[in-house]
């Protein structure tokens, strides 16, 4: 937890940056390993540039695909993180990447890949799904498709 503020985000990300190295350092996996982002993305200025923030940091400058579903969902606040592995895991499943619901354009501040319009084909690899929550709660997970 970064317990900046009981709602607003830590400036720049700070804590969601953190959150997902120690995913990425607990998987023993390489931000270069990421193949999908699936955002927390709650569509409110403050947590999108924070988040938006914070991909960069770990991403750098490498063009990882990026969706939130809660277009679609809604903020379904202690249940968010469940639902969000289960798109996930259908996004592995189908080898799509759904949009992001209910956005047309990107802010131009945010130098991230959001997937919108259409499903996005993909080759299924680690995805890292973030959850940030009020009080600095934060979660990032790291889910993979099975290899025998």
């Amino acid at each position: 937890a970064d317990a900046h503020h009981i709602t607003a985000p830590s400036p720049g990300g700070v804590g969601a940056t953190r959150c997902m190295q120690l995913a990425l350092e607990d998987a023993g996996l390489q931000s270069s390993d990421i193949k999908q982002i699936n955002a927390h993305g709650t569509s409110t200025p403050l947590n999108d540039s924070a988040e938006a923030q914070a991909i960069t940091a770990v991403f750098g400058d490498r063009s990882v695909p990026v969706v939130s579903i809660k277009g679609v969902t809604g903020h379904p606040l202690g249940a968010a993180g469940a639902l969000e592995a289960a798109a996930v895991l259908l996004s592995i499943e189908k080898s799509l990447i759904p949009p992001t619901a209910g956005t047309t354009v990107i802010d131009p501040e945010m130098s991230i890949d959001v997937v919108i319009g259409e499903p996005r084909e993909w080759t299924p690899g680690p995805t890292i799904s973030n959850n940030f929550g009020f009080g600095g709660h934060n979660g990032s997970v790291i889910i993979a498709p099975y290899k025998q």
